[in-house]
């Protein structure tokens, strides 16, 4: 199986430290790797990739993403149950909500240990997180090219599956998100989410892994609140911090035991 790589990035030591040291992307791997730099949003970046692509299966991640030893098994192994519960699936991810029954997905980040667990099949979710998002070019599914910044684009191209009758799913594949845990939220967030609010009003309420986005805009202002509260009584903005190299991850990982045994053979290809 061929994939296309996607990563548009910010930063040339956090991707060096991280992305590229996944074992699925180490040399010769036979897979495509675009590198998105200096671009204005994600949507513009992820959509010209989608016109770059080489392979029918594209994979879009953050530049601070590791994939474990055992991705592309897991991987391979939620494609082929797609096969038997849904063949016209929307786009796939390692992390997901619920509208209403919390998240699914399973995920490593340091300081705040695994979100989520293992399960077997596909998990059907609302939304997916835009640390993995996977979907397939001959889907034709666009990101919204009037999306500003680098927010709320798994919303989005979830709500763009969505309009077209196709569903999201979260999967078991374990990845590390190596980030900085940010607890004060940009403003570009905030341009974010009004436009989500705006664009796809017939499908709220809208769960993200971040905020609930509603009719009311209850809870943007709640979280506007909050910020306020964070950055001016509490003088807190940041929460877990990344760690230098995201080799000492995967290393910490299989030391845990949080991927099958079997990984340790592969050479991620």
């Amino acid at each position: 199986m061929r994939i296309t790589f996607v990563t548009a990035i910010n930063n040339e030591g956090i991707l060096r430290n991280n992305l590229l040291v996944s074992p699925c992307l180490a040399s010769p791997n036979g897979h495509q790797l675009i590198i998105q730099r200096n671009y204005r949003s994600a949507a513009e970046a992820y959509n010209d990739a989608l016109d770059r692509a080489e392979n029918d299966l594209v994979v879009f991640c953050h530049q601070d993403i590791v994939f474990t030893k055992s991705w592309l098994h897991d991987l391979n192994r939620a494609l082929a149950h797609m096969e038997q519960i849904d063949k016209n699936w929307g786009v796939l991810g390692c992390y997901g909500e619920t509208l209403n029954d919390n998240g699914r997905g399973y995920v490593y980040s340091p300081g705040r240990g695994i979100l989520g667990k293992q399960f077997d099949a596909p998990a059907l979710v609302q939304t997916l997180d835009e640390i993995v998002l996977i979907l397939r070019k001959s889907s034709g599914l666009r990101f919204s090219p009037e999306l500003p910044h680098f927010h709320f684009y798994g919303a989005d191209i979830c709500m763009a599956a969505a309009e077209r009758g196709m569903h999201s799913y979260a999967i078991s594949a374990l990845c590390i998100h190596n980030t900085q845990q940010n607890l004060v939220l940009p403003n570009e967030f905030y341009a974010g989410c009004r436009y989500i609010r705006r664009h796809w009003w017939r499908f709220l309420p809208i769960q993200t892994t971040c905020i609930r986005v509603t009719r009311s805009n209850l809870h943007y202002f709640r979280r506007r609140l909050l910020d306020a509260y964070l950055r001016n009584i509490r003088k807190k903005t940041i929460g877990a911090t990344r760690v230098e190299k995201g080799q000492d991850l995967l290393n910490e990982i299989e030391r845990l035991h949080l991927i099958p045994s079997m990984a340790s053979t592969e050479n991620g290809g």
